[in-house]
């Protein structure tokens, strides 16, 4: 079982893990074939994910700290499973 493997299947365990980091979503969304789009100087707290179809995953990025909460988990795992990504 790949790294990758293992985030998917740390993502979609029940319940959803509340150790989830940004660093490993970052990752996950990179081999699924999602980029961060870059916007102005700076792009805040907000970030946005986009895939080859142009499809959008818009996600505050957590701070201070760097996990996720459990409603971006759920949400990441909707907008993914919606577009078959996992």
């Amino acid at each position: 079982m790949t790294r990758i493997d293992k985030l998917i299947a740390r993502l979609l365990s029940e319940p959803p893990p509340v150790d989830f980091s940004w660093d490993e979503l970052v990752k996950l969304l990179s081999h699924l074939g999602y980029a961060e789009l870059k916007t102005g100087k700076t792009g805040g707290s907000r970030r946005k994910f986009v895939d080859a179809d142009k499809h959008v995953l818009s996600l505050h990025k957590p701070h201070p700290g760097n996990l996720l909460k459990r409603y971006q988990i759920n949400d990441i795992i909707v907008a993914l499973k919606e577009r078959q990504k996992i």
